[in-house]
């Protein structure tokens, strides 16, 4: 039985109010939520924790490169099913789909610019290319820009974010760590400064080869 009965309903619903996609993120070393535009402004650093996020190639580029001081090499390497490999999913297709994903031929771009106004080489790794995996194509985009490099006496920084060596290439994929290595010892020889920076996630091949080859080594936490 109801022994009260308001005659006029004042009290509206509250309205749902929806949230746009993107704007929150969540860390995933302290699990807090972050607002998107306060983790951009940061660098997309976390300000609870220090977590470094995952960032694409671009942002390097715009981070560290002095504005419109870039020219992109080495652009028209592509990979190649060498093996005809299969596996659940072609490599062909993967390759496909990588080109796709990202609008890049490999895993790596190549930069000439300057930095805080001095010359440098600049090499960054997409993980989101199957994995910044180190195939033919990223073995012979960093023996060039070493030469490069050599050639102008200027220095070579490469931002790495890599799975290891591309198992889809097979041997050619691992003859890049002797190609490289070879290379990077020229390099060192004639005096070139080679500056690896390290970026989550750092390993396999890439670590056994230049990644850790450096004069000076730099490493994001976590990496």
């Amino acid at each position: 039985m109801v022994w009260f009965k308001r005659k006029d309903k004042k009290f509206k619903d509250p309205e749902k109010k929806s949230i746009p996609d993107g704007l929150w993120d969540k860390c995933p070393s302290c699990d807090e939520i972050i607002y998107r535009p306060e983790l951009e402004k940061n660098l997309s650093v976390c300000h609870h924790c220090d977590h470094h996020f995952r960032v694409s190639p671009q942002l390097y580029v715009d981070l560290l490169l002095d504005k419109g001081s870039e020219t992109r090499h080495f652009e028209t390497l592509g990979s190649k099913d060498f093996l005809a490999f299969k596996a659940n999913k072609a490599y062909k297709d993967q390759i496909i789909a990588a080109k796709a994903k990202t609008g890049e031929q490999d895993a790596i771009r190549i930069y000439e610019g300057k930095m805080n106004g001095n010359d440098v080489i600049m090499g960054v790794m997409n993980f989101q290319f199957i994995g910044g995996s180190m195939g033919s194509v990223v073995g012979e985009a960093v023996s060039r820009s070493l030469v490069m490099a050599g050639e102008k006496k200027i220095p070579l920084i490469m931002i790495c974010s890599s799975g290891g060596a591309r198992m889809q290439e097979g041997a050619i994929a691992l003859m890049q760590l002797a190609k490289i290595s070879t290379q990077l010892a020229k390099f060192s020889k004639n005096g070139g400064l080679f500056i690896p920076v390290l970026t989550d996630p750092t390993t396999g091949g890439v670590t056994a080869s230049y990644g850790m080859l450096g004069d000076v080594i730099l490493a994001e936490p976590g990496a």
